[in-house]
């Protein structure tokens, strides 16, 4: 597969078919040895593109194509290792996508009919490599801005072989507003999301009842949505607003017991240290 496979919105019914060819699944490239030495080439220079060409990650794959909105995050295109900006400019046209918002995306083809898991936030995917590996029949969309994440998570599917992980680059909003189809993902999960502590920017937070609303739309029936983060009232705000979303289904009375699936991540590490309390929130898609 040399392309991502996307169909335009017009082909409405062609976008929300199912079933597609399996055969278009992406093969993992042969591992090969990748170094971590920082270098300062791959760090753009002023006004020029990190990856032209479409060699890796857009800057602002959406553009002006849709309405600027509070957004949930903070686009971060910090220094870059020779080894993740290797593995963007390799494996970025089979196993990348950006986020234009202009086109439906086809998880089947994408993925090769395995179900899919949208994974909103995955740092430098150590976390999400460690899931991929334990749940091979189970594909893992990471969406994030962080440029060397993306490059870091890339390496460590391919070095582990794992054909299970794709990387979205851009705003999720817009991934599930424009590009996903109703019903269509068997997961979303959320783990320690900016809690944006300061009262002025609460309205950034991810967790909000419209953002609930729209994703819930996108999940099939059963599948999991799974919040985690290690700040009490960012906590507290979640459990509310996904118990108030009447399509979803608490699996606890409140709060759930940290589950074996969920790796201990880098932040969760860093909250543990400054004493902080990380609470889980295990919610089903009601059928």
């Amino acid at each position: 597969m040399s392309e991502n496979p996307a169909t335009p919105e017009t082909a409405t019914a062609a976008a929300d078919a199912t079933g597609a060819d399996a055969s278009v699944t992406a093969v993992p490239p042969a591992p090969r040895p990748l170094g971590a030495t920082a270098v300062s080439a791959a760090v753009p220079r002023r006004g020029k593109p990190m990856f032209p060409d479409g060699t890796g990650p857009a800057a602002d794959p959406a553009g002006s194509h849709h309405e600027r909105r509070i957004r949930s995050f903070q686009p971060r295109r910090s220094r870059v290792t020779s080894s993740q900006a290797d593995a963007l400019r390799r494996l970025w046209p089979t196993w990348g996508l950006d986020i234009d918002g202009l086109s439906r995306l086809d998880l089947d083809a994408f993925f090769g009919g395995l179900p899919v898991v949208l994974e909103i936030g995955f740092g430098m995917g150590e976390a999400t490599a460690q899931m991929a590996a334990a749940d091979p029949d189970t594909g893992i969309l990471g969406c994030d801005v962080h440029t060397p994440g993306q490059g870091h998570l890339l390496g460590l599917a391919e070095r582990n072989g794992l054909s299970n992980i794709r990387v979205a680059n851009g705003d999720a909003i817009i991934l599930l507003r424009e590009m996903l189809a109703p019903g269509s993902l068997a997961g979303l999960r959320v783990y320690f999301p900016d809690p944006w502590p300061k009262k002025r920017h609460h309205k950034r937070r991810l967790i909000q009842p419209e953002f609930v609303a729209l994703a819930t739309t996108r999940l099939a029936p059963g599948a999991l949505v799974h919040c985690a983060t290690d700040w009490e009232p960012y906590a507290e705000q979640m459990l509310e607003v996904l118990s108030a979303e009447p399509t979803l289904e608490n699996l606890h009375s409140g709060y759930a017991p940290r589950p074996g699936f969920r790796p201990l991540t880098r932040f969760e590490g860093q909250g543990l240290d400054k004493g902080h309390t990380v609470h889980d929130l295990l919610f089903r898609r009601r059928g």
